[in-house]
């Protein structure tokens, strides 16, 4: 069973996003819609085939740690291993480093093939290619062979190390520290000292080798540690170091302190690690943890944030995946569930049969709500993923509002799919009653599982303040004037169509809203005010964006299907649904957003 509907992928994908004219740009000249037909396909079927058979049973039985390591379920490896087989692993890398060079679009949606099937299998590859394109962009050629080309082809996974027991997403706090230590092909040497937590895909027996990223800070001149963001720098920390053929050979000094046992996601382990313990782990008997420095000291923030912004965007796309799949689950329960009689101006008779709940207006309420949300999610981060690609246009101009506008949507991109994914599973559970509190359905293990999207890579606050601290008010609302030259262009289009006169009409007035607000927050003399309800204002903002693609795809499909097709009613009706009934919830956050309350500020710490 495929949990991502083929002709709303194929709608958005080919009639929306046009990817087709993606084969103009040099970067993707080799390839044609039949190759990304192909992919597409071969997806949906592995992921059917190895990622969804076991999704409950990974659920059951979590990853273990032994005298050995730690080990997850064998299924887990065999599904990795079709994975990388069929080239998933190296899709949207360079041919030179052994890649396919597909759009980045094209990966995505066959991503959320794989994310919906088994989200926690899908989180080893997530991370290994967040890891070997960091390596592929800022390592030195050496590096790029040793460490990215066995993560590009799929033998080694790779991991992000960044919070610390003591400091989650405060990474000036960081307290691991890195050590100057000689210097070798591989570049520079460090010895690594420090604590590492929330490591997912941190130890584990489904491939060869792990590749650590790792955030440290390099000593200064007197040999402490710098406060804030001084001396952070980033380092390849192998699990094993390499013999001289490039193959995995002794342990380095990486130790598993213990596993975080979660409410979801439970597939992938989760670890705490220890570097430079100095035990028997230690290599070549010093002590501390063998890692290459990649890029310059102090750069290791600017350079780990290009791989964070790729895993926000692959949160959200997640988060999309479990709520298209609890969707889809709700409609086929909804369908099939016999429960009650439609009442009329007379009252109910209760000789007459059951009706199916799909046909009472509480439950198509709860199916809207969730068909909104889920497929409002997979626009906004196909969206996305075609501005990753716009950015290898020919055009600099292009290339410069793809880049801006991408920026100012990775917040939203992340956070949104992932407040309103959820809200969508809790829905899918609602929907089946009783029966969705209990573990024979799908759906409660769903909302476990997407539970995490909020937190994980920047909690859902900490894009908030992103978002309205620097993509707005450091940006002087740069970046949002380009969004707002693009809504324009949409409600321009949209309204030659009768049928969508309303709607840029409400979409028109929502713009005004935000654009006010954003116009307050810019010009705040004390500009930490701004940030005192900086996650209504992501919310809202998040609406706002998810209704104009809405639209944007809906004045698209009026132009290419016909007036009688279900599938025209269908999105047409769920337009509607979103623009009418869900984009007036944004006025009363803008206005909290407006009205600087303080409320939350005045709260003594102590008080509470």
């Amino acid at each position: 069973m495929s949990f991502i509907d083929h002709q709303t992928l194929d709608f958005l994908l080919y009639d929306w996003l046009k990817v087709e004219e993606l084969t103009r740009y040099a970067r993707y000249k080799d390839h044609s819609p039949e190759t990304f037909d192909s992919i597409l396909e071969l997806s949906a079927k592995i992921a059917a085939s190895e990622f969804a058979t076991h999704y409950k049973k990974s659920d059951r039985e979590e990853p273990y740690i032994d005298a050995s390591g730690v080990h997850v379920l064998p299924e887990i490896k065999t599904a990795l291993a079709a994975f990388a087989e069929a080239g998933f692993f190296g899709a949207t890398f360079e041919s030179d480093l052994g890649g396919l060079q597909l759009p980045n679009v094209i990966q995505t949606a066959a991503m959320a093939h794989f994310m919906a099937a088994n989200i926690a299998t899908a989180a080893f590859p997530m991370l290994t290619c967040a890891n070997a394109r960091v390596i592929a962009r800022f390592g030195t050629e050496a590096q790029k062979w040793a460490f990215a080309r066995p993560q590009i082809d799929g033998r080694w996974f790779g991991t992000m190390c960044l919070s610390e027991p003591q400091a989650g997403s405060s990474l000036s706090d960081i307290t691991t520290r890195a050590v100057i230590d000689g210097h070798d092909s591989l570049g520079p040497n460090y010895r690594v000292f420090g604590r590492k937590m929330w490591i997912s895909g941190g130890d584990h027996d489904a491939c060869e080798n792990i590749v650590h990223l790792v955030l440290a800070k390099v000593p200064g001149e007197e040999g402490r540690l710098l406060p804030g963001m001084g001396g952070i720098s980033l380092f390849v920390v192998p699990k094993r170091l390499l013999l001289e053929t490039g193959e995995p050979g002794e342990m380095n000094d990486v130790v598993v302190a213990g596993l975080n046992h979660k409410m979801g996601y439970r597939g992938i382990s989760n670890c705490a690690l220890n570097f430079g313990e100095g035990s028997k782990h230690s290599p070549v008997g010093r002590d501390g943890a063998v890692g290459y420095l990649v890029g310059q000291v102090g750069q290791g923030l600017a350079i780990m944030f290009h791989m964070m912004n790729e895993a926000r965007i692959a949160i959200g796309l997640g988060a999309t995946a479990l709520a298209l799949r609890g969707y889809r689950h709700s409609v086929d329960y909804a369908r099939e569930r016999p429960q009650g009689r439609l009442a009329s101006i007379s009252g109910k008779n209760s000789a007459s049969p059951q009706v199916a709940i799909i046909e009472h207006a509480d439950v198509k309420h709860m199916l809207l709500r969730q068909r909104a949300y889920a497929e409002g999610a997979l626009a906004l981060i196909l969206y996305c993923a075609r501005l990753v690609d716009d950015g290898f246009s020919e055009d600099e101009a292009e290339r410069a509002d793809a880049t801006i506008l991408l920026d100012l949507l990775t917040p939203v991109a992340k956070s949104w799919p992932s407040e309103f994914g959820l809200a969508a599973n809790d829905l899918a559970i609602q929907v089946h009653g009783g029966y969705g509190y209990t573990r024979d359905f799908d759906v409660e293990q769903l909302y476990r599982d997407n539970r995490l999207n909020p937190i994980h890579e920047g909690t859902n606050g900490i894009q908030a303040i992103d978002l309205v601290g620097r993509k707005i008010i450091r940006d002087r609302g740069t970046a949002i004037q380009s969004l707002g030259q693009r809504i324009m262009a949409t409600i321009e289009r949209a309204g030659l169509f009768d049928e969508l006169e309303d709607y840029c009409r409400i979409l028109r007035q929502a713009w005004a809203a935000t654009s006010a607000t954003v116009s307050d927050l810019v010009n705040l003399n004390d500009t930490s005010r701004g940030m005192d309800h900086a996650s209504s204002f992501l919310s809202a903002f998040g609406h706002v964006v998810v209704a104009w693609l809405w639209l944007d795809q809906t004045a698209t499909l009026l132009k290419v299907t016909d007036r009688d097709s279900p599938a025209r009613t269908a999105r047409l009706l769920t337009c509607r649904y979103f623009i009418e009934v869900e984009l007036p919830k944004i006025y009363p956050q803008l206005d909290l957003v407006r009205s600087l309350n303080d409320v939350a500020r005045a709260m003594p710490a102590d008080a509470f």
